[in-house]
């Protein structure tokens, strides 16, 4: 449904609580989905707020659940909201409010890690990526499980311009664990500076918006709630591809305790190791006795390009897994030792 002119002012009427709905239905939490409700109304409002002016928007909300930000987003005189829900259990409470909000409200039965949202919203709303973003949003409260897997798919996404990103630089307000929330905007030299704090911070604009109390929920987790907000970035601060940025970072994240020497290193086959971590670090201009929570966006922009740089000398480098090398070295360690028993036998 396109857009036409301004919208007049939309409010649902009057409905069962989120807590009545749970009752209806007999909705309970699964610990193993990570599921937590968001009860109060008011935090669901503030979440839908901190997204910005939703006025004739089309927002896609993931894991509604009972439905209690999904209220708060047909509340905002928004075009339209497609919501995606894994647990047919949560289905019959947003049929309800999809009933008391004729047009509004679009329910798909499935997986937001593999729904196509690129074909779910008109062609007409795309916007040149160095534009405004356009007037489409995600939000939602994620179930634990699946919210880091998730960020670093979209990110990938916001990388290729596709996806979600299809459309333009969608902004995106997500909820988080509060640590991850602090991973994910941690500065250089923070301590919950970590692999996500760069992901998430090359390609994005993001901010911690707010914490909600863990006791807000129910079940209530063991930890608080963060609500982060993601704007992608007209130009990213790493121009090369995602997964090479990807690998770079994991690999000096795994020893975060160690100089990023020691993770480097692991880029590189054992026979060339110490040679080409000495190069790599020379030419990107990088103290090896950084550590890696200490190493800036810049430091990790200088290590992709000359590590890319190495790629295209080496072709067969990029493909290269140290565990992979360990895995088969311990392989062939088993091997021997099997041929020695069956020998002695």
């Amino acid at each position: 449904m396109a857009a036409s002119g301004k919208l007049s002012t939309f409010r649902l009427p009057p409905l069962l609580t989120i807590r009545e709905i749970i009752r209806l239905f007999r909705l309970k939490a699964v610990k193993q989905l990570s599921q937590n409700f968001l009860l109060d109304l008011r935090l669901a409002d503030k979440i839908v707020r901190k997204a910005g002016n939703l006025t004739n928007a089309y927002v896609y909300e993931v894991g509604p659940g009972p439905g209690g930000i999904t209220r708060s987003i047909l509340n905002a005189n928004i075009a339209e909201l497609l919501v995606v829900e894994k647990d047919t259990r949560f289905i019959p409470g947003l049929q309800m409010l999809s009933d008391a909000a004729p047009g509004k409200l679009r329910i798909v039965h499935g997986d937001v890690l593999t729904f196509k949202i690129e074909k779910a919203f008109p062609e007409s709303l795309k916007r040149p990526w160095e534009d405004d973003p356009p007037n489409v949003h995600i939000i939602g409260n994620l179930p634990f499980s699946v919210s880091t897997p998730l960020i670093i798919k979209w990110l990938e996404n916001i990388s290729r311009r596709d996806g979600p990103f299809a459309y333009g630089r969608t902004q995106m307000t997500l909820t988080f664990q509060k640590e991850v929330a602090e991973r994910l905007t941690a500065n250089t030299g923070g301590k919950p500076r970590s692999r996500l704090s760069v992901m998430a911070q090359y390609l994005c604009s993001v901010q911690h918006v707010f914490t909600i109390p863990g006791r807000a929920f129910v079940p209530k987790p063991e930890v608080d709630v963060g609500v982060v907000h993601f704007t992608p970035l007209i130009q990213p601060k790493i121009e090369q591809p995602f997964k090479l940025v990807e690998k770079v970072v994991q690999n000096v994240f795994q020893f975060r305790r160690k100089y990023c020497l020691r993770g480097l290193s692991m880029l590189f086959p054992e026979a060339q190791r110490m040679e080409r971590t000495g190069r790599l670090l020379q030419r990107a201009d990088i103290d090896p006795t950084l550590r890696p929570g200490q190493l800036s966006i810049s430091h990790f922009r200088s290590l992709c390009e000359v590590y890319r740089k190495m790629c295209d000398e080496d072709p067969h480098l990029f493909a290269y897994n140290f565990r992979e090398e360990l895995k088969q070295s311990k392989s062939k360690s088993q091997e021997k030792d099997d041929d020695k028993e069956s020998y002695v036998l």
